[in-house]
């Protein structure tokens, strides 16, 4: 690995596990890291994902069930292509962090 890849897999690894309700990077979440590395996935996009999926279990209803620990990086690759198909304009970032932020995780 070049160190500019080993800074984008650390800074991926790092936003994941500052996500709410995820456990701690495990040895695929680092290949995966490393494979959007491989496919020039910019790391705006990547804390775009994990903002937007993180909001959106979020702002599920209290009488439901809570939604399971995530477990892997995995878990956000849908959204991953789903914002690289539509990225999303910087504003809505800024209030997915906001909202993120200011919600505390069940």
């Amino acid at each position: 690995m070049t160190s500019d890849s080993k800074a984008y897999v650390r800074a991926v690894l790092e936003m994941y596990a500052r996500t709410p309700n995820t456990i701690m990077p495990r040895t695929s979440d680092r290949r995966l890291a490393a494979d959007l590395y491989d496919q020039s996935v910019p790391l705006a996009t990547i804390e775009a994902a994990l903002l937007l999926a993180t909001a959106r279990r979020l702002s599920r209803s209290p009488d439901l069930p809570a939604l399971p620990t995530i477990r892997s990086l995995a878990y956000f690759s849908p959204v991953i292509e789903e914002i690289r198909r539509q990225p999303l304009p910087s504003h809505y970032v800024d209030y997915l962090r906001h909202k993120v932020s200011a919600t505390p995780s069940r």
